[in-house]
């Protein structure tokens, strides 16, 4: 047979595929209707181990694997399709359906906010482009801000999340994991990054050039103009701004933004000095409630995932099957626990979407933590 031949040969058998895999479909939406009156989940592990190996018995040792995968493709289509057409629900989905009965609301123009750092950090003129009128209020930390909103003091919190260049801001995904909160919108904030010094400083003077360590990791290339002076990493950009001011040396020089550089009246010696002009942060905005606003069509989770091979393939599978544009993920180590994760997810969606609310129904009943931190318009 010449290549012609076997490839018609092989559209033959992709056609007696597609028909038998129809009727597979067909027999699948019967088992829908079944568990629907039965209450039974999608899921049956044992039924899809029976069936792996029965089909895979009598196959040839070095074809085996592959038919695996192939069954195990046809299983999640399957449940992909029960799922789009059963309904299932749990604890979060109660609650997500008794927000979205209440309406998707307009964001609020004017609102108490937290914010790490110090006046001029960029959490802060985050804050001021998500709000028409922020009245801020400065913490410590990360872990000050989340208090914050948990504890009711302000309604609002704003966090940076990951940059486009130095990647995730780890601290804020690993306390996640110990603070409860919604995400209710999200912002992708472009950064410069500026040399800033006291007044009447000149390059040659600088014996040292401190800021946040993500600011310092965006502007490598340019620190390398500085083989013998110090970096020293601070809290954030704003506060080296204000460290440079309160020091008055004249050897110290700061990597910050224009805002404080204008606030602390300091001298900009060299500006938009990050090594990418494609430099963007990503700010999410945290409230103690779930809140749905005008546009909510991206949503975060987080959950912890079975130690079993292909536990990971299988949730990725069920986003592909059902269609669903993954555009984040994250794995943060878990805390006491050897080799074990948590795994945080960033997904377009329409939070109104049966087949959405079931994902997350299996999730949430499935997972052995499953947390559903938001769903929310993320603006540039």
């Amino acid at each position: 047979m010449d290549l012609s031949e076997v490839r018609q040969s092989i559209d033959q058998v992709d056609d007696e595929i597609k028909n038998l895999y129809l009727k597979r479909m067909e027999l699948v939406s019967k088992v829908t209707q079944a568990k629907k009156q039965t209450g039974k989940s999608t899921f049956d592990p044992e039924r899809e181990k029976n069936i792996i190996l029965r089909v895979t018995e009598d196959v040839e040792p070095d074809k085996q694997v592959y038919l695996k995968r192939v069954f195990e493709s046809l299983f999640e289509t399957s449940k992909a399709y029960q799922t789009v057409n059963s309904e299932y629900t749990s604890p979060t989905v109660v609650k997500l359906k008794n927000a979205i009965a209440d309406g998707f609301k307009p964001f609020p123009v004017r609102a108490k906010v937290a914010c790490q750092g110090v006046e001029g950090a960029n959490s802060g003129i985050a804050a001021d482009k998500l709000f028409e009128i922020a009245d801020i209020t400065y913490f410590k930390n990360f872990e000050g801000v989340m208090n914050a909103v948990e504890k009711g003091f302000c309604k609002y919190g704003v966090l940076p999340i990951e940059n486009s260049y130095a990647g995730s801001v780890n601290a804020v995904y690993d306390l996640m994991k110990e603070h409860k909160f919604y995400i209710v919108k999200s912002l992708r904030m472009p950064v410069y990054h500026n040399l800033i010094v006291n007044n009447g400083v000149k390059i040659s003077d600088i014996k040292e050039i401190i800021s946040h360590e993500q600011a310092i990791n965006q502007c490598r290339k340019y620190l390398e103009k500085f083989p013998g002076v110090k970096i020293t990493p601070v809290a954030n950009t704003a506060l080296a701004s204000k460290m440079v001011k309160d020091s008055g040396r004249t050897d110290l020089g700061a990597l910050s933004s224009r805002e404080c550089a204008e606030y602390y009246g300091l001298k900009i010696l060299d500006a938009d000095i990050q090594d990418s002009n494609s430099n963007y942060t990503r700010f999410i905005v945290i409230a103690k409630d779930l809140e749905l606003f005008d546009g909510a069509k991206k949503l975060s989770i987080m959950t912890t995932l079975p130690h079993t091979p292909g536990s990971l393939y299988k949730l990725l599978a069920k986003f592909y099957s059902l269609g669903i544009n993954l555009t984040k993920l994250e794995s943060r180590p878990m805390t006491g626990a050897n080799f074990e994760f948590m795994f945080y997810f960033d997904f377009e969606g329409d939070i109104k979407s049966q087949a959405v609310l079931n994902l997350i129904a299996e999730l949430d009943v499935g997972a052995e933590a499953f947390t559903f931190l938001g769903a929310y318009n993320e603006v540039l």
